[in-house]
Protein backbone atom coordinates (compact mmCIF):
# COMPACT_ATOMS: atom_id res chain seq x y z
CA UNK A 1 0.00 0.00 0.00
CA UNK A 2 1.02 3.31 -0.81
CA UNK A 3 1.92 5.05 2.39
CA UNK A 4 2.35 8.62 1.00
CA UNK A 5 1.24 11.82 2.53
CA UNK A 6 -0.79 12.39 -0.71
CA UNK A 7 -2.42 8.26 -0.37
CA UNK A 8 -3.53 9.30 2.91
CA UNK A 9 -4.86 12.51 1.89
CA UNK A 10 -7.08 10.69 -0.49
CA UNK A 11 -7.97 7.38 1.90
CA UNK A 12 -9.42 10.87 4.36
CA UNK A 13 -11.69 12.56 2.01
CA UNK A 14 -13.32 9.39 1.12
CA UNK A 15 -14.04 8.38 5.06
CA UNK A 16 -15.19 11.71 5.33
CA UNK A 17 -17.72 10.67 2.95
CA UNK A 18 -18.36 7.59 4.65
CA UNK A 19 -16.12 4.92 2.93
CA UNK A 20 -15.60 2.69 5.74
CA UNK A 21 -12.93 0.47 3.35
CA UNK A 22 -10.82 3.61 3.20
CA UNK A 23 -11.26 4.31 6.54
CA UNK A 24 -10.00 0.42 7.51
CA UNK A 25 -7.29 1.66 5.61
CA UNK A 26 -6.16 4.55 7.75
CA UNK A 27 -6.85 1.96 10.68
CA UNK A 28 -3.95 -0.26 9.66
CA UNK A 29 -1.69 2.22 8.81
CA UNK A 30 -1.69 3.98 12.55
CA UNK A 31 -3.18 1.62 14.89
CA UNK A 32 0.40 0.11 15.90
CA UNK A 33 2.05 3.57 16.85
CA UNK A 34 -1.22 4.91 18.62
CA UNK A 35 -0.74 1.49 20.47
CA UNK A 36 2.85 2.28 21.20
CA UNK A 37 1.52 5.87 22.45
CA UNK A 38 -0.41 4.90 24.49
CA UNK A 39 1.47 2.15 25.87
CA UNK A 40 3.87 4.73 26.73
CA UNK A 41 1.62 6.88 29.09
CA UNK A 42 -0.93 4.16 30.52
CA UNK A 43 2.37 1.67 30.83
CA UNK A 44 -0.81 -1.31 31.04
CA UNK A 45 -1.41 -3.63 27.33
CA UNK A 46 -5.17 -3.76 27.78
CA UNK A 47 -5.41 0.02 28.72
CA UNK A 48 -3.20 0.31 25.45
CA UNK A 49 -5.25 -1.18 23.51
CA UNK A 50 -8.83 0.22 24.82
CA UNK A 51 -7.46 3.43 24.36
CA UNK A 52 -6.71 2.09 20.74
CA UNK A 53 -9.78 1.54 19.86
CA UNK A 54 -11.52 4.61 21.41
CA UNK A 55 -9.55 6.70 19.84
CA UNK A 56 -10.48 5.06 16.23
CA UNK A 57 -13.83 5.07 17.10
CA UNK A 58 -13.75 9.13 17.71
CA UNK A 59 -11.89 9.32 14.86
CA UNK A 60 -14.59 7.40 13.15
CA UNK A 61 -17.51 9.36 15.26
CA UNK A 62 -16.05 13.02 14.64
CA UNK A 63 -14.22 12.70 11.22
CA UNK A 64 -15.67 15.68 9.48
CA UNK A 65 -14.39 17.67 12.49
CA UNK A 66 -10.73 16.19 12.52
CA UNK A 67 -7.88 18.82 11.96
CA UNK A 68 -5.55 17.72 9.95
CA UNK A 69 -1.68 18.67 9.44
CA UNK A 70 0.17 18.25 6.24
CA UNK A 71 -2.40 16.28 4.99
CA UNK A 72 -1.89 13.82 7.70
CA UNK A 73 -4.65 12.28 10.64
CA UNK A 74 -1.86 11.17 12.86
CA UNK A 75 -1.20 14.21 14.96
CA UNK A 76 -4.62 14.30 15.67
CA UNK A 77 -4.75 10.53 16.26
CA UNK A 78 -2.01 11.04 19.20
CA UNK A 79 -3.41 13.98 20.76
CA UNK A 80 -6.75 11.81 20.86
CA UNK A 81 -4.39 9.52 22.27
CA UNK A 82 -3.04 11.52 24.79
CA UNK A 83 -6.57 12.46 26.08
CA UNK A 84 -8.05 9.17 26.68
CA UNK A 85 -5.20 7.90 28.30
CA UNK A 86 -5.53 10.91 30.92
CA UNK A 87 -8.84 10.22 31.24
CA UNK A 88 -8.46 6.51 31.71
CA UNK A 89 -5.57 7.41 35.03
CA UNK A 90 -8.68 9.75 36.12
CA UNK A 91 -10.90 6.76 36.09
CA UNK A 92 -8.51 4.18 36.97
CA UNK A 93 -7.93 6.47 40.39
CA UNK A 94 -11.43 6.46 41.20
CA UNK A 95 -12.28 2.74 40.72
CA UNK A 96 -8.46 1.25 41.95
CA UNK A 97 -9.49 1.07 45.78
CA UNK A 98 -12.98 -1.39 44.75
CA UNK A 99 -11.19 -3.23 41.73
CA UNK A 100 -8.28 -4.06 44.03
CA UNK A 101 -10.10 -5.39 46.76
CA UNK A 102 -12.35 -8.11 44.78
CA UNK A 103 -11.27 -11.24 44.86
CA UNK A 104 -9.84 -12.91 42.25
CA UNK A 105 -8.24 -15.69 40.18
CA UNK A 106 -4.25 -15.37 38.89
CA UNK A 107 -4.58 -14.89 34.99
CA UNK A 108 -2.21 -16.87 32.75
CA UNK A 109 0.06 -14.41 30.69
CA UNK A 110 -1.38 -13.53 27.20
CA UNK A 111 0.27 -14.03 23.65
CA UNK A 112 0.58 -9.83 24.14
CA UNK A 113 1.97 -10.48 27.51
CA UNK A 114 4.63 -12.65 26.19
CA UNK A 115 5.56 -10.65 23.28
CA UNK A 116 6.06 -7.48 25.47
CA UNK A 117 8.21 -9.47 27.62
CA UNK A 118 10.00 -10.44 24.71
CA UNK A 119 10.22 -7.13 22.58
CA UNK A 120 9.06 -4.34 25.30
CA UNK A 121 7.82 -1.37 23.08
CA UNK A 122 9.26 1.24 25.27
CA UNK A 123 10.41 1.55 28.72
CA UNK A 124 8.30 2.59 31.22
CA UNK A 125 9.34 4.50 34.54
CA UNK A 126 6.43 4.61 36.84
CA UNK A 127 7.90 8.32 37.92
CA UNK A 128 7.66 9.57 34.43
CA UNK A 129 4.19 8.60 34.12
CA UNK A 130 3.13 10.20 37.76
CA UNK A 131 4.94 13.28 36.25
CA UNK A 132 3.20 13.75 33.17
CA UNK A 133 -0.08 13.85 35.08
CA UNK A 134 0.91 16.76 36.42
CA UNK A 135 0.88 18.79 33.43
CA UNK A 136 -2.45 20.43 32.15
CA UNK A 137 -4.28 18.51 29.22
CA UNK A 138 -2.80 20.98 26.22
CA UNK A 139 0.64 20.70 28.20
CA UNK A 140 0.70 17.09 28.09
CA UNK A 141 -0.63 17.06 24.19
CA UNK A 142 1.91 19.41 23.27
CA UNK A 143 4.67 17.40 25.51
CA UNK A 144 3.76 13.89 23.52
CA UNK A 145 3.66 15.59 19.86
CA UNK A 146 7.14 17.21 20.05
CA UNK A 147 9.49 15.28 23.04
CA UNK A 148 7.50 11.99 22.53
CA UNK A 149 6.56 11.58 18.80
CA UNK A 150 9.36 13.94 17.48
CA UNK A 151 7.11 16.49 15.51
CA UNK A 152 8.11 19.66 14.79
CA UNK A 153 6.87 22.22 17.36
CA UNK A 154 5.31 23.98 14.17
CA UNK A 155 2.85 20.76 13.43
CA UNK A 156 2.15 20.73 17.11
CA UNK A 157 1.33 24.13 17.45
CA UNK A 158 -0.87 23.78 14.35
CA UNK A 159 -2.62 20.81 15.73
CA UNK A 160 -3.69 22.47 18.70
CA UNK A 161 -4.30 26.01 17.73
CA UNK A 162 -1.56 27.49 19.27
CA UNK A 163 1.25 29.83 18.13
CA UNK A 164 4.90 28.59 17.28
CA UNK A 165 6.02 31.09 19.86
CA UNK A 166 3.28 30.03 22.39
CA UNK A 167 3.80 26.29 22.22
CA UNK A 168 7.83 26.68 22.32
CA UNK A 169 6.92 29.21 25.83
CA UNK A 170 4.22 26.14 26.91
CA UNK A 171 6.93 23.04 25.99
CA UNK A 172 9.41 25.32 28.31
CA UNK A 173 7.48 25.76 31.46
CA UNK A 174 5.61 21.98 30.87
CA UNK A 175 9.66 20.47 30.93
CA UNK A 176 10.44 22.93 33.81
CA UNK A 177 7.28 21.19 35.72
CA UNK A 178 7.82 17.81 34.88
CA UNK A 179 11.43 17.98 36.48
CA UNK A 180 10.11 19.46 39.64
CA UNK A 181 7.73 16.88 39.26
CA UNK A 182 9.75 13.54 38.63
CA UNK A 183 12.14 15.16 41.50
CA UNK A 184 9.28 15.26 43.76
CA UNK A 185 8.35 11.42 42.89
CA UNK A 186 11.59 10.19 43.44
CA UNK A 187 11.44 11.10 47.06
CA UNK A 188 7.87 8.67 46.97
CA UNK A 189 8.54 6.02 44.64
CA UNK A 190 11.21 3.23 45.31
CA UNK A 191 13.81 3.28 42.99
CA UNK A 192 14.21 1.45 39.74
CA UNK A 193 15.49 -2.31 39.78
CA UNK A 194 17.91 -2.41 36.95
CA UNK A 195 19.55 -4.77 35.07
CA UNK A 196 23.61 -5.16 35.47
CA UNK A 197 24.48 -2.66 33.06
CA UNK A 198 21.92 0.08 34.80
CA UNK A 199 19.17 -0.44 33.01
CA UNK A 200 15.13 -1.32 34.17
CA UNK A 201 15.57 -4.99 33.91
Amino acid sequence: MDTSAGAESELWTRSVGGDSAAFAELFDKHRDRIFRHAFRLVGDVHDAEDATATVFLELWRRRRQVRVVNESILPWLLVTATNTCRNTHRSARRYRTFIDALPREVDAPGAEDELLHRHPLDSVDERFVVALRTLSPVDIQLFALVTLEDYPITDAAAVLKLSTSAAKTRLHRARIRLRAALAKSSDVLPPLVTGPEGDPS
